[in-house]
């Protein structure tokens, strides 16, 4: 899982340093802010690997063989936006599975879980607010 995850900080990443046009600078700093928070899901979620006693896998080939995110290809900032919203509601449903899968089992697992998912609705409402009236080839 935290995979998927380092993907979505490196495209977060990358679009923040991306972004041009006339609104580059509210969306950047939104991509920038999603990143850091995401890499914070990936923390939270090696360490709880670790408790459970095992080993997170950050190799650069594990992200890419394990790794469900797609890091994509936006040439402009409607382009970035919308990648980003594609992959946070895929990350959304991702963890609605695996809170059912999870069930009462392990109430600790699940609570860091909810609390991330929390987070990533945040994300798409917030991406979905900054796609909303920006032209779809705005540059």
């Amino acid at each position: 899982m935290p995979e998927s995850m380092l993907r979505r900080v490196l495209r977060y990443r990358s679009h923040y340093f991306l972004a041009k046009g006339i609104h580059a600078n509210t969306v950047a700093a939104e991509f920038l802010e999603h990143s850091n928070e995401e890499l914070l899901h990936v923390d939270w979620l090696a360490a709880r690997i670790v408790q459970l006693g095992g080993e997170p896998d950050f190799s650069p080939q594990g992200v890419i063989e394990r790794g469900q995110s797609v890091f994509g290809t936006a040439q402009n900032l409607y382009e970035m936006i919308k990648e980003n919203l594609i992959e946070e509601r895929v990350a959304i449903d991702h963890y609605k599975e695996l809170l059912l899968f999870i069930g009462d089992d392990d109430p600790t697992s699940s609570a860091l879980i909810q609390n991330i998912l929390q987070t990533e609705e945040e994300h798409a409402d917030e991406l979905a607010s900054l796609l909303w009236g920006l032209p779809e080839q705005h540059n």
